[in-house]
């Protein structure tokens, strides 16, 4: 299994969120949420993007590219829509 998919099923987990949680967040369904998981649907760009703002990690982690789960610095624009995203996510952090 390809490290992308264990990674976002590790953080959901360590994050004590279940599936149907994480797919609300993300606005799409658990089952779509679940095919990512498992490697059934490669996880798109929009996706990977809000995964790695709700986390606060990078992209690269997520893919597996690096093992450093820390963030780069970001660049914010308040007319970037994931920026919109990663604010509304604060709802959700407890």
């Amino acid at each position: 299994m390809n490290n992308k998919f264990i990674r976002i099923r590790s953080l959901r987990v360590n994050n004590d969120l279940t599936q149907k949680k994480i797919a609300s967040i993300l606005n799409i369904s658990q089952t779509g949420y679940s095919k990512y998981e498992t490697g059934e649907n490669d996880i798109p760009t929009k996706i990977l993007i809000n995964l790695s703002y709700y986390y606060n990690t990078s992209i690269d982690y997520l893919l597996g590219i690096t093992d450093i789960q820390q963030p780069y610095p970001r660049k914010i624009n308040p007319y970037n829509e994931y920026n919109v995203i990663h604010s509304s996510f604060e709802n959700y952090i407890d």
